[in-house]
């Protein structure tokens, strides 16, 4: 199937200036050389350096007719240059981009609006922009508007919107207006809760009907619930294009350093000390098969194998859970299993704890693991970032989130029983 965007080696450079001057000037000779300008003379000369930078090196790949691809990656990767490019907004360095239909793109706030005029007539330009036809335009425009909700303003011009304003119509223009291709940043991100909830429907309508939808997300839950592919970028390349999960799973090994399963077993130098050497950590369900990604609702096993290496020592366990914004969800020690008071023989241990479902937040969870003595205080080992998962709601209904489909902050998110009587 022909792609509707193949994009082949495209690089974007921009070249960084620093400016410099020879020396640091004190007042007097500032005023010193202003004299000597005026003479013909001159001291402190400026320097111009500039620098190469490459926000994008050699990327390829194709998207296809009703793909929904996300866009990851960190800060800094590439994702809001490569949007542009597509949009025609900047043009590449180097490479090619073959675009098969007509493009929307909702990159920034009033992106493609004229300030001075008003919302009707933006409507009709940004739909001519589109090559679409007045009699088109006209035909959708009752719904632009009403998706909108922007009736009373209308035919106000638009600088005078707010940027709630400006968002709800750029994206009703570009959703409506029936474009091939649909481009949108984290733009959405300034609309409030309920118009975040009617563009996440409409995104899927739009892709529905078999057109093709660019979405750049740093909210890995967002980008697995409307994604059906996912482009990674790190540095400016291509790391992984492929299915969402894969892919969400690739950036976790890939910027966090870490997957779900981490052995040290053949390892010489293995973290510990010369009482207890770790071996390897794991996530797992309920069946104990490794796996990256769970669903909210399943309880997630993690295993820890240990070598003892004397006998007599007392000691107990650790685990630490951050969430992908290196937020520190809860730290467990093990204070309950009758092993933890007792001395231990020489031999190799695992240690599984169980976190319940309807716990974690959606998201990547990032794990480390310790072993450590209470009295007197000891630590054995403790190694950060370890391993990591994935944790994603389907919204069926049985998660604390319910059939909610938008932004759930919280570091956790229990599914705790409620109870509610009439006095």
């Amino acid at each position: 199937m022909e792609p509707v965007i193949k994009i082949e080696n495209v690089g974007k450079k921009y070249f960084l200036s620093h400016h410099t001057k020879d020396k640091y000037l004190t007042l007097r000779d500032m005023i010193s050389d202003g004299m000597k300008a005026i003479f013909g003379k001159q001291q402190g000369k400026s320097t111009n350096l500039s620098e190469e930078f490459w926000a994008l090196k050699d990327v390829s790949f194709e998207i296809h007719k009703g793909d929904r691809i996300g866009i990851i990656g960190r800060n800094g990767a590439g994702k809001s240059t490569l949007l542009k490019i597509l949009s025609r907004i900047t043009e590449p360095t180097t490479g090619k981009i073959t675009i098969n239909g007509n493009i929307a793109s909702l990159l920034e706030v009033g992106t493609g609006f004229h300030p001075e005029l008003s919302g009707r007539e933006n409507i009709f330009l940004n739909g001519a922009i589109l090559g679409m036809s007045k009699t088109e335009i006209e035909s959708k425009f009752d719904e632009i508007v009403a998706f909108a909700e922007i009736e009373r303003f209308l035919d106000t011009p638009v600088k005078r919107y707010s940027s709630g304003m400006y968002v709800r119509l750029a994206f009703s223009i570009a959703a409506h207006l029936e474009p091939d291709i649909l481009i949108i940043d984290e733009v959405l991100a300034v609309g409030d809760a309920t118009f975040q909830k009617k563009c996440l429907g409409k995104i899927e309508e739009v892709s529905g009907h078999g057109r093709t939808v660019l979405f750049v997300s740093h909210n890995m839950e967002t980008v697995t619930r409307l994604c059906n592919k996912a482009g990674l970028l790190k540095a400016g390349s291509v790391q992984a294009v492929g299915n969402t999960e894969d892919v969400i799973n690739t950036y976790m090994r890939s910027d966090f350093g870490t997957t779900a399963r981490r052995s040290w077993a053949t390892d010489a130098k293995k973290p510990g000390d010369e009482t207890v050497n770790l071996l390897e950590v794991r996530v797992h369900d309920k069946d104990f098969k490794t796996e990256e990604t769970y669903d909210i609702t399943r309880p997630v096993g993690i295993s820890m194998d240990y070598e003892v290496l004397n006998d007599g020592d007392v000691f107990t366990h650790s685990f630490n859970f951050f969430n992908e914004q290196g937020i520190n969800i809860f730290n467990v020690h093990d204070t309950v299993s009758e092993i933890r008071n007792k001395p231990r023989s020489k031999g190799i241990y695992t240690t599984t704890m169980w976190i319940p479902g309807n716990m974690l937040a959606e998201g990547i969870v990032i794990v480390g693991v310790a072993i450590i003595k209470i009295e007197p205080f000891k630590i054995y080992f403790h190694e950060m970032d370890v391993v990591s998962f994935n944790v994603t709601d389907e919204i069926r209904g049985d998660s604390a989130r319910g059939h909610y489909v938008l932004g759930f902050p919280g570091a956790v998110r229990p599914l705790l029983q409620w109870q509610t009587i009439k006095k």
